[in-house]
């Protein structure tokens, strides 16, 4: 194995603290990984990396050359790019949200892929929040108001959100006419994965944004779980406009005090501060920019 290769390598075991995960993201035997790493620490003359039975970290030398390989690697990608129309390629690792990803990103990953045909894309769904560098996630796909991180954080859109009921609640409760008088009315609680806490209702009156909590007969955390609780009559539920665009056209919900809003809520994308962006990385950022533009 070269100089390069072997740097690419141990980049990866760095990231994923594991030489088994590593393996399997290079698609090589974990031994040749191992192998690998001991001839760039004899090469070196140092210890790159501290091993135990559960857990493999790097020392201080060993973080020092893992942020230099980072840098010289990105400079080689960016180098071989700019000659012979060269394309972006390697794996690209994306963590987002379901709901999200079935609307605004699988539609167009056909075409992003005929782009790139030598990126070879891994999504998975969630919204906890996600070790980048741990886990081996190149960027995140949030919804929401985010909390403080080391991220950089770059907004892709803005999503419309609505105060929705179900004819039967209407039928049952009667129809709210002003966030003032709900007095009487119920919600569907959705409880954040990410605070632990019931999100209240929002409402923009006067110019001025007014939350309200009431009674939740029932409380979820998962948005089809919150849509569909919505539809049996179990309360009011602010969504994204995308999101209940079906259930608005067949009459199972119903859009209700349109003229008190919500603020919008923005879409960011997520990757580590510390990391120099791979070329594969950047043209799913612009990418993705230009899917929720449109």
């Amino acid at each position: 194995m070269d100089t390069l290769d072997a740097m690419r390598v141990f980049a990866r075991v760095v990231e994923r603290r594991s030489f088994t995960l590593a393996a399997e993201d290079v698609g090589l035997p974990r031994s040749t990984v191992t192998n690998a790493v001991q001839q760039l620490e004899a090469r070196l003359g140092i210890g790159l990396l501290q091993r135990t039975t559960r857990h493999v970290s790097p020392t201080l030398d060993g973080e020092a050359y893992y942020q230099r390989c980072l840098a010289i690697l990105a400079d080689i990608e960016d180098a071989e790019g700019a000659f012979a129309g060269a394309k972006p390629k390697g794996p690209l690792r994306v963590d987002v949200h379901g709901t999200l990803a079935r609307h605004f990103l699988l539609p167009g990953l056909p075409a992003f892929l005929r782009t790139y045909p030598e990126i070879q894309f891994y999504m998975s769904e969630g919204d906890r929040l996600v070790d980048l560098v741990r886990e081996g996630v190149d960027c995140v796909l949030r919804v929401g108001d985010l909390s403080d991180s080391d991220m950089i954080a770059k907004r892709v859109g803005m999503l419309e959100e609505i105060t929705l009921a179900s004819p039967g609640y209407i039928e049952r409760f009667g129809m709210p006419e002003h966030p003032d008088r709900l007095a009487g009315h119920q919600m569907v609680g959705f409880r954040s994965t990410a605070t632990g806490g019931v999100l209240p209702l929002e409402f923009i009156v006067n110019g001025s944004v007014r939350f309200i909590t009431l009674p939740a007969p029932v409380w979820v955390n998962a948005a089809e779980s919150f849509a569909t609780a919505a539809r049996l009559g179990l309360g009011l539920i602010q969504i994204p406009r995308y999101h209940a665009e079906a259930d608005l056209a067949a009459g199972t919900l119903i859009q209700i005090l349109p003229d008190f809003p919500l603020s919008p809520t923005p879409v960011s994308l997520l990757y580590p501060r510390n990391r120099q962006l791979s070329p594969r990385v950047r043209v799913f950022i612009d990418w993705i920019s230009r899917e929720f533009t449109a």
